[in-house]
């Protein structure tokens, strides 16, 4: 859910992406809600990532609960069910973690991960099975990209120890997704 973000993504955690509408980094990298007016104790960049999976993680538990209401298929019903209770726990872990930081998260998925969330929620039956599965795949390649990066390149230490703890989450359900992608030919 993150693809949107990916390409800013990988020079986030070294400070050199571009400025947001609702957040900018003053002369010493230190970023500036500006809805807020709060400072922000980390990097940009940091806080960028942070924001990013923020919306992946959320658009990850509402495609889970749509995958356990509309699919077909047991696999991938049983791995919507693995979504949602995987990613609360990640999104409430972040959400702490960003309180203490001060970085505003977001409460809904962002727009690009919201088309995705509209796209499937159309489909029903093994349409949405496929779609849905297509969809994880490319997105948990996608995450444990960024978050393999985010695990190295962020500057903030807890930022960097909460992309590193859920890398091997993220693995696991690329593995799993794969295996039920597997199951259903």
């Amino acid at each position: 859910m993150i693809i949107a973000l990916t390409a800013s993504f990988f020079q986030a955690c070294n400070g050199n992406t571009k400025n947001s509408s609702t957040a900018k980094a003053d002369s010493i990298g230190i970023l500036r809600d500006t809805a807020s007016k709060q400072v922000v104790n980390v990097e940009r960049g940091d806080a960028q990532f942070a924001m990013a999976a923020a919306s992946g993680g959320l658009t990850e538990v509402e495609l889970g609960k749509i995958a356990e209401q509309r699919a077909t298929n047991r696999l991938v019903k049983n791995f919507g069910a693995m979504m949602v209770k995987d990613h609360s726990k990640a999104n409430d872990k972040l959400q702490a973690l960003a309180k203490a930081k001060n970085i505003n998260l977001p409460d809904a998925p962002n727009a690009g991960d919201q088309q995705t969330i509209d796209k499937l929620i159309k489909l029903s039956g093994r349409d949405f099975d496929k779609a849905y599965i297509s969809d994880m795949i490319d997105d948990h390649k996608n995450d444990i990209k960024e978050f393999k990066y985010a695990s190295k390149n962020c500057n903030d230490p807890d930022i960097k120890h909460f992309a590193a703890k859920i890398l091997p989450i993220l693995q696991n359900h690329l593995d799993a997704i794969n295996e039920v992608r597997a199951n259903m030919k």
